[in-house]
């Protein structure tokens, strides 16, 4: 029997965006040690602050000052903490209504352990030592035995110097990838610079990379068909913005590929040729990187272009 491949797989997408006035005025009071809500129609504050009437959907603009201390409204231990969260050691997970606040800010309550987390005990804002702008400008909470502060938040007009007009909101995925018996196969064809996909017994296509069953008749694949290596060009994307940890310089052309031989098309970059050349229909071949276990890129193969009625199904 084959030996299932296994390996550690990350996706990440570290997401940039900008902000509104609002949010923009919120983050960058973080970063300056003040924590801004804003008043909604009915007249109570919500910290964090948003943009828009949750019952109204009125447009919210008006900021107020609430405080740095506030009451736990809810919460949960966290035994185990994981990568990139606040705090490297046990803590709680608190809800947390400042004062002045009628909404509750999520965050990390720095608590020796569970038994001294409680429903209703005060807390304050730790500020972290070093800010930037986000809301781990916050470090955590921490137990402060006060009273409740003022209810009524003082105005605040939004304004500072050097705004924060936008983030990067990383989303990151770590876990240990099996990709079975079909997926295995095909992926050590590809270390021996071969792409081999499963027919289907019944409807007789060939997909690529092999499922291990047929997606369209739902029956099990085994048969192995050697594809390729060259294929059509079916359709294509220019890519005009450069990714992160992606040495490659933009434009390049992205497409997907119909090997010969196979039934649906995979994904490739195509370079050895200008990116406003590139075209459906295009014969290309794989370029392989010395020691890569998969193709670099696809080339044109200086063929004529494929008629159209060979890979429309595909499209």
């Amino acid at each position: 029997m084959t030996d299932v491949l296994s390996a550690p797989l990350v996706v990440e997408f570290p997401f940039t965006r900008s902000l509104g006035p609002v949010q923009s005025a919120f983050l960058t009071g973080l970063r300056e040690r003040t924590v801004l809500g804003v008043r909604a129609d009915d007249g109570t504050v919500l910290v964090p602050p948003v943009e828009y009437d949750p019952v109204t959907a009125s447009e919210l603009r008006e900021l107020v000052e609430v405080a740095t201390t506030g009451t736990v409204t809810t919460w949960a231990w966290n035994p185990s903490p994981r990568r990139d969260q606040p705090l490297e050691t046990p803590f709680a997970w608190v809800l947390v209504r400042l004062d002045g606040a009628a909404t509750a800010l999520l965050h990390a309550l720095d608590a020796p352990g569970p038994d001294a987390v409680h429903t209703g005990m005060r807390v304050r804002i730790r500020w972290a030592a070093t800010r930037t702008g986000a809301i781990t400008d916050i470090a955590c909470f921490e137990p402060y035995d006060s009273e409740p502060g003022p209810a009524e938040p003082a105005p605040h007009d939004g304004e500072f110097t050097d705004p924060v007009t936008g983030i990067v909101a990383p989303a990151r995925l770590d876990y240990v990838h099996s990709p079975g018996r079909a997926q295995s196969a095909y992926l050590k064809a590809l270390a021996g610079h071969r792409t081999v996909g499963e027919r289907c017994p019944a409807c007789r296509k060939v997909y690529v990379p092999p499922r291990g069953a047929c997606p369209t008749c739902g029956i099990a694949t085994a048969e192995q068909v050697e594809v390729g290596p060259r294929g059509t060009v079916t359709t294509f994307c220019i890519v005009n913005i450069k990714a992160k940890n992606l040495d490659i310089e933009v434009p390049y052309v992205y497409a997907h590929i119909a090997l010969d031989g196979a039934d649906l098309a995979l994904h490739g970059r195509i370079a050895g040729i200008p990116y406003d050349q590139v075209r459906m229909g295009l014969r290309v071949e794989p370029v392989w990187a010395e020691g890569a276990a998969h193709p670099d890129h696809y080339r044109p193969t200086g063929e004529p272009d494929a008629d159209y009625d060979t890979y429309k199904e595909l499209v």
